[in-house]
C-alpha cells in the first residue's frame, strides 16, 4: 500500500466535505425557510463529523490534511447555482441544486470505494463505507425534499 496514494484519496474527500460545509453554510445563510435552514444543519453536521475522521486518518499516515475547497471543479459552480436559486426563494430550485452538490458527493464516494480501495486499509476502508452510507442518506433526504417541492 503506496501512503501518498493513500493520503491522495483521504484528501479528495476531505474536499468534498468542504465543499458540501461552505455550500450549505452559504444555503443556510440565503434561505428564511426555517426547515431548510435545519436540514442543511444537520447536513453540513455531517460533513464536519466526515472531515474529522478524514483529517485524523491524513494525519495518522504522516501526511498534511487539504485545507479548502475544490473551487476550480464543478461543485463551486453547483453552490453559485444554489445561492442564484435561493436569491430567488425558490424551493425547488434550492432543492434540486443540493441534490446535484450531493450527486458529486455521492459520486465521488462510490468511485474511491470502487477504484482506489487497493490505496487504503480495511480499516479505512469500513470508515468510508460508514460516511457514504451517511452522505448517501443526505442525498436521498434532499431528493425526497425535492420531489414533494411543487
Amino acid at each position: 500500500m503506496d501512503k501518498e496514494k493513500s493520503i491522495d484519496v483521504l484528501n479528495t474527500l476531505i474536499e468534498i466535505n468542504n465543499d458540501r460545509i461552505e455550500g450549505y453554510e452559504t444555503a443556510s445563510e440565503e434561505t428564511e425557510e426555517q426547515d431548510l435552514k435545519t436540514l442543511f444543519s444537520q447536513l453540513m453536521k455531517t460533513s464536519q463529523k466526515c472531515k474529522m475522521e478524514l483529517v485524523n486518518e491524513v494525519r495518522e499516515l504522516g501526511g498534511k490534511p487539504v485545507e479548502g475547497t475544490r473551487t476550480t471543479g464543478k461543485f463551486f459552480r453547483v453552490w453559485m447555482d444554489v445561492k442564484a436559486a435561493l436569491t430567488g426563494k425558490d424551493r425547488k430550485a434550492i432543492l434540486s441544486s443540493c441534490e446535484f452538490g450531493e450527486d458529486v458527493a455521492v459520486s465521488t464516494y462510490t468511485k474511491i470505494l470502487k477504484n482506489d480501495i487497493e490505496d487504503i486499509t480495511p480499516e479505512q476502508q469500513d470508515l468510508l463505507k460508514a460516511q457514504y452510507t451517511l452522505i448517501k442518506a443526505d442525498h436521498d433526504k434532499v431528493k425526497d425534499l425535492r420531489d414533494m417541492s411543487s
